[in-house]
């Protein structure tokens, strides 16, 4: 089963190159369930998508397994490109590989949108999918913890302020570009601020203190 193998992927890469779980199987698995949810939406009114499916699932699970956070991104490019033989057409790898390489928050908005020709819809699905699993506050905490190996409030501080400078403006920087993912993104919106709420009220616990 393709799935199962990519799961097992995600894990010896998670092993191998030190990736936590912030950036590991649980956030590309919520990453999938958003990009299946973007997919059953658009593919409606694009029924071209219908042929790109697989293209647009196997990248939403292994975006993070070439994060340069972690890694040598054009080596992680090459792994991916050498588990996805005899897996994917050709075609195929040669579009996850283009949607992986160009999706990034830093990529984005350094250089803009690619040109991705056919395949431009499936990426934004992709991209969009990775920023609505980064509404995760407790993600973002975890992050801190396990990478800068920062103490809860710390974590908890760190995490606020890149939710205030970057996740929460996601829609004011225009980011979503499919409907569906702008509809997804307001609810999380709301959601987020609710979690950042419920963690400064336990920060100042005075039992955990």
């Amino acid at each position: 089963m393709l799935l199962t193998k990519l799961f097992n992927f995600i894990l010896l890469t998670s092993v191998k190159h030190k990736i936590d779980e912030s950036h590991g199987l649980s956030h590309s698995m919520n990453a999938l369930l958003f990009a299946n949810k973007l997919f059953e939406s658009e593919v409606i009114r694009k029924p071209q998508l219908l042929e790109q499916e697989r293209v647009i699932y196997v990248s939403a699970l292994l975006h993070d397994m070439c994060d340069k956070k972690y890694m040598n991104e054009n080596d992680g490019i090459r792994d991916i490109e050498d588990f996805l033989q005899y897996k994917l057409h050709p075609g195929e790898i040669d579009a996850t590989k283009n949607i992986i390489s160009t999706m990034s928050y830093s990529t984005v908005k350094k250089n803009g949108f690619p040109d991705l020709k056919e395949y431009q819809n499936a990426y934004h699905i992709v991209r969009e999918s990775d920023l609505l699993a980064a509404y995760d506050f407790d993600r973002a905490m975890l992050y801190h913890m396990n990478v800068n190996k920062s103490d809860a409030m710390t974590a908890f501080t760190n995490s606020r302020k890149i939710f205030m400078d970057r996740v929460l403006k996601h829609n004011d920087d225009e980011l979503f570009i499919t409907e569906s993912g702008r509809r997804e993104s307001v609810i999380l919106h709301d959601v987020a601020i609710r979690r950042m709420f419920q963690w400064r009220q336990m920060m100042n616990k005075e039992c955990l203190l």
